[in-house]
């Protein structure tokens, strides 16, 4: 029963998180006019922000639930941004002491997720 509850916080704070990255995306692209993806650059910087601000708090604090946490920082961070649990996760393992394997992480993540999306754009076409 207790992943029946982990999945509804997940996910009512994924969409919560899924809605206002949209919202993002509809007010900046209303207001700015550029090549640059502000409204994507945007969501990833205040994403990081927030699941930072988040885990430092929480860290420090030991106030939130766990419940809380997957509510969020797994539901509406995970859904405004996927980019910031990756950059939490850097974070985690240079704390951790493993900053060649963040650095790996880091570069093929980037790597591998562009060729992926190219090779989707190549196979779809």
């Amino acid at each position: 029963m207790d992943i029946i509850k982990a999945i509804c916080f997940v996910g009512l704070g994924g969409g919560v998180g899924s809605i206002m990255r949209y919202l993002t995306s509809v007010v900046l692209n209303r207001y700015v006019s550029s090549e640059f993806p502000w409204a994507t650059f945007s969501a990833n910087f205040l994403g990081c922000l927030l699941i930072g601000l988040l885990m430092g708090w929480t860290d420090r604090q030991q106030i939130m639930s766990h419940d809380l946490r997957l509510l969020l920082i797994t539901g509406f961070c995970g859904g405004y941004t996927t980019f910031s649990a990756f950059s939490a996760e850097n974070i985690k393992l240079i704390q951790a002491g493993h900053t060649t394997t963040a650095l790996v992480y880091m570069v093929t993540s980037v790597m591998i997720s562009l060729a992926a999306v190219w090779a989707g754009m190549v196979i779809s076409k």
